[in-house]
């Protein structure tokens, strides 16, 4: 995939409208009160996964047309995964756009905007894919993209069995519900990210505390021994520590 290629022009896109929309519905009086609610369910999530669980659910009952969910996201430009869905079907759609390369979910990843597919028979931007994915019963699909961080992408796709499911309406709620999920995916992914340093700080400690009270050394120097031991058997520092305080040995499996 050309990834980079098909990110280079499209800057302006981010968080637009596709092609189909035709202009605002009304109606959207509670849609904050729901959208501030929906905020705070997925900030009580314990993990990235149930965060990432809990948006696709929430996509689903809020979005209308949605009948199924998927967040999808490419991690370093290269790793396309579907890291959350409703039901089998939304994974198998998935790996068809991954196996051929396109469809609605990885130009939302690379050009940064929402693109609706109203009728998987007559669709022509994607032929490879439409042609697989007709076979599985989906007849119309929406995705938004959900942020960019330097090269990891995500999307969230949404996917119906019937044709024209998805409305302007869709697309306003849609690209509002996908705000709020992008701000809860990045609070539980920087949570996470905190939580694994705060561990391997802990680990290391404990590691330099052993080599400290065995060979009688200052912080600094056990420290030293540690680092000696990561690139001397070309391990990271994490896992020379880690495999340490198991075992009791400055070296590594």
């Amino acid at each position: 995939m050309a990834g980079s290629d098909r990110r280079d022009d499209a800057d302006a896109g981010r968080g637009q409208p596709s092609s189909s929309y035709t202009g605002p519905a009304s109606g959207f009086e509670d849609l904050a009160v729901a959208l501030g609610e929906l905020a705070r369910s997925l900030h009580d999530q314990g993990s990235v996964e149930e965060t990432l669980h809990g948006i696709v659910v929430a996509a689903v009952g809020t979005v209308p047309g949605a009948e199924y969910a998927a967040l999808s996201v490419i991690e370093g430009r290269r790793t396309v995964q579907t890291r959350a869905g409703t039901a089998d079907i939304v994974y198998k759609v998935d790996q068809v756009q991954y196996d051929t390369g396109e469809g609605p979910c990885l130009d939302a990843l690379y050009q940064q905007h929402t693109v609706r597919l109203s009728d998987m028979a007559a669709e022509t931007r994607w032929p490879q894919f439409t042609d697989r994915v007709a076979e599985l019963g989906v007849g119309s699909m929406l995705s938004f993209q959900l942020y960019v961080e330097q090269d990891n992408l995500g999307a969230l796709n949404l996917y119906a069995h019937d044709t024209d499911a998805f409305s302007d309406e869709s697309e306003q709620v849609g690209l509002l519900f996908a705000t709020h999920a992008a701000v809860a995916m990045a609070d539980a992914q920087q949570h996470q990210h905190l939580s694994r340093a705060i561990a391997v700080r802990d680990l290391i400690g404990q590691a330099k505390g052993i080599l400290m009270e065995r060979h009688k050394l200052t912080g600094d120097q056990a420290f030293t021994l540690l680092v000696r031991a990561s690139q001397s058997t070309n391990t990271k520092l994490n896992e020379v520590a880690r495999y340490l305080v198991e075992t009791g040995e400055l070296g590594h499996r």
